[in-house]
């Protein structure tokens, strides 16, 4: 008589690779970007599908240098097919950003229904068009003979 064999339990599929995180620390500074760009890579390569988190809380007070390493880590996960979404980011980095006009620029694709799906995920008012903004005080525009009046 054979005996059927007794069924094997199945086997634990490993867990998911955690999510690629960037911890931006203070003081961030200029000589600092290449650095953090070399890092995204390897980081990247061991951590799940998705966007690369930049966690920028502790960065203090947000500078131009910081601006510079965010927009430099956004190519960088670009190149790798990937995005990035900040975490953390304080009212004034997200004035910064949108400021310079790279509130947009910097948050990743996500999934519909997600809180960075928008194009708005720092939570910025949209910018208007260049035609829209008020001009320059001090600016004078030159005319010249035989052009028509305004």
């Amino acid at each position: 008589m054979v005996r059927p064999e007794p069924e094997k339990p199945p086997t634990p599929s490993p867990p998911p690779p955690p999510p690629a995180v960037l911890v931006l620390g203070r003081p961030v500074t200029r000589a600092e970007v290449d650095r953090l760009c070399e890092r995204l890579p390897a980081l990247a390569r061991g951590a799940g599908p998705g966007p690369v988190t930049v966690d920028v809380g502790g960065v203090g007070r947000p500078d131009l240098a910081v601006v510079e390493a965010l927009a430099r880590l956004r190519l960088t996960a670009g190149r790798l097919g990937r995005g990035i979404q900040l975490r953390n980011a304080c009212g004034e980095l997200r004035r910064l950003l949108a400021w310079t006009g790279l509130d947009e620029a910097l948050t990743a694709p996500a999934a519909p229904g997600h809180p960075l799906a928008s194009g708005h995920a720092l939570g910025l008012e949209p910018g208007g068009k260049a035609e829209q903004r008020e001009e320059v005080l001090g600016v004078q525009e030159g005319v010249e003979p035989g052009d028509p009046a305004p």
